[in-house]
């Protein structure tokens, strides 16, 4: 798994597939309604200067999510 366990582990131009998410209730709906699903391939595309929030390209949209998020999507 080269090392990358979850949505915030990736590096800039890394891409993954998503395995699970570890989030529950209004949030868990949210990443889902935004595509990030089992089998849907993200691809870190920036990160800011301070490290959050980092864009990824999830389904030809551009999205913005915090590592405290990120750290819940499992990928591999």
């Amino acid at each position: 798994m080269n090392g990358i366990n979850t949505l915030s582990d990736l590096k800039k131009g890394q891409i993954a597939r998503v395995k699970k998410l570890l989030t529950t209730g209004s949030m868990r709906r949210r990443l889902q309604d935004i595509g990030l699903i089992e089998g849907t391939e993200v691809e870190c595309i920036q990160k800011s200067p301070a490290g959050d929030p980092v864009a990824y390209l999830i389904r030809g949209a551009v999205i913005a999510l915090r590592s405290e998020d990120s750290s819940k999507i499992l990928v591999s």
